[in-house]
């Protein structure tokens, strides 16, 4: 029976139907010595080989089967003999979907470095690297919204245009309609959001929390997942102007219960990762052994990827508090020996990456969970504790990342809340929605916020967020 319907090559590599026709519709990934085509359709890492015999096929035909071509291939499905694959097709007959230009596509089979890929990042997804990148994503995301879902939480969408500044920290992108050039003004001669599209100053969202906080006091367990923005100056490899982040809130748990649902997140969705990406996971480690050959011995990462996150599965996160964590740092090797960037000196420090991969990496060995941070450090929506000067807030610190979950149990109390908010000078009456869950019916709660980027960072073994973002949005960058 002859089959008119394409067989992705996923399903084709696994496949033991010797004889059959097959249909495969791919892009070219090389084509050897006139006969061998490498075609990949991206439903797998893995290409799949296609015969042709090229004393019998039209040579005008041959000349279009370059790299980057989309090709349809018709044949048989065929045992192979060549090492590496299990099978590969004969060709019967091959149609060229798209030419692609050898002379002017720039990715021809040879190695590319980062830097370029990233300046073609509309291509770059046709690379091994980033078809195993995005894959490995997509399987994170997904198996985030799972373990949710088997919890009973209720996923909220929360908005990405907002009035409020949720952290406090005045890093935005403005929302605006009116006309840069010529802005209406107010008799003080300052521009006069009553004209604008939304009759008030708007940016866009820094963070889903506070309305989750709203949502959480009817539904109990709630979680967000969106794009957030920072508009902070930041040109490093760990930090986006547009990212991803996961935010669960939940009512009725203190600082605790928050930790180990987090530590528990975090372990689930990795396991996943490993179990449906193991292809892609091995490539990338295999990726990074070949890229850490070039480091001297002493930067080279002491565990290889799978280890690394096999590593995060088998032991529960150590936990201490800010306060401990101090101690250990001002009397380490790093810090008496002045090798730190940021010595510590002492309490109230802020602590930078190198610190907290130190805890991690060096010190404990194994993921680390901090709370108790000085209040004067920490967002305004904490809850204090009785000492007077921290706060109930933790983070999570991972190898080779830092912070991968900034969480905290939120003050319930209204008084103490009002009172911080004066402190650190945010406009309550803004906020007077927030403010209402304080006042009716208050209780316990408590959430975090997981960087999407990060954790996809951290399971891919890539050095630069930008490498695990489709397009990159930075200072200077906003490309595609």
């Amino acid at each position: 029976m002859e089959t008119s319907r394409r067989t992705k090559v996923k399903e084709l590599l696994d496949s033991t139907a010797f004889g059959s026709t097959v249909i495969v519709k791919g892009w070219v990934r090389t084509f050897r010595n006139n006969q061998f085509i490498a075609i990949n359709d991206g439903s797998t890492i893995n290409n799949i080989q296609a015969v042709v015999d090229f004393e019998n096929t039209d040579e005008t035909l041959l000349k279009r089967i370059t790299t980057g071509a989309a090709i349809s291939v018709t044949g048989e499905l065929i045992e192979s003999l060549g090492k590496g694959q299990k099978v590969e097709i004969k060709v019967k007959s091959l149609e060229i979907l798209g030419d692609s230009d050898p002379e002017k596509f720039p990715l021809q089979p040879k190695k590319h470095s980062l830097e370029f890929l990233r300046e073609i990042a509309h291509l770059r997804f046709r690379t091994n690297t980033f078809n195993a990148v995005f894959k490995v994503r997509h399987a994170l995301a997904f198996a985030i919204h799972q373990f949710f879902n088997e919890r009973g939480f209720v996923y909220m969408h929360t908005p990405i245009i907002t009035a409020s500044d949720a952290e406090g920290a005045g890093e935005m992108f403005r929302v605006t309609t009116l006309d840069f050039d010529n802005p209406p003004r107010t008799e003080d001669g300052k521009v006069d959001y009553k004209q604008d599209f939304f009759g008030k100053s708007t940016n866009l969202t820094v963070s889903g929390q506070l309305e989750g906080e709203l949502a959480a006091m009817a539904f109990g367990d709630i979680y967000t997942f969106g794009p957030t923005f920072r508009a902070e100056n930041s040109n490093t490899t760990r930090h986006l102007a547009e990212f991803w982040m996961i935010e669960p809130e939940m009512a009725f748990y203190d600082l605790n219960d928050n930790m180990q649902l987090a530590e528990d997140l975090l372990k689930y969705v990795i396991k996943h990762a490993m179990s449906t990406c193991a292809d892609e996971i091995e490539f990338l480690k295999n990726r990074l052994l070949e890229e850490e050959k070039q480091k001297p011995q002493d930067e080279r990462s002491e565990l290889d990827l799978v280890s690394k996150l096999n590593f995060c599965l088998e032991n529960n996160f150590e936990r201490l508090t800010y306060t401990e964590a101090i101690e250990i740092l001002k009397n380490s090797t790093p810090n008496k020996k002045k090798k730190f960037k940021y010595l510590i000196e002492s309490w109230g420090a802020d602590l930078q990456s190198e610190h907290e991969r130190f805890l991690v990496e060096k010190h404990f060995k194994k993921p680390v969970i901090l709370t108790d941070y000085p209040k004067d450090i920490k967002a305004f929506y904490m809850r204090q504790n009785d000492d007077g000067k921290t706060v109930r807030a933790m983070d999570i610190l991972f190898p080779g990342i830092g912070e991968i979950v900034g969480g905290s149990q939120r003050e319930e109390r209204l008084e103490l809340l009002e009172k911080r908010m004066q402190e650190m000078h945010i406009p309550a009456e803004e906020l007077y929605w927030y403010l209402d869950t304080r006042r009716f019916g208050s209780a316990p709660h408590a959430g975090f916020g997981l960087g999407f980027e990060r954790l996809v960072l951290f399971v891919t073994g890539m050095t630069n967020i930008r490498d695990v973002i489709a397009f990159p949005r930075a200072p200077k960058t906003a490309e595609f």
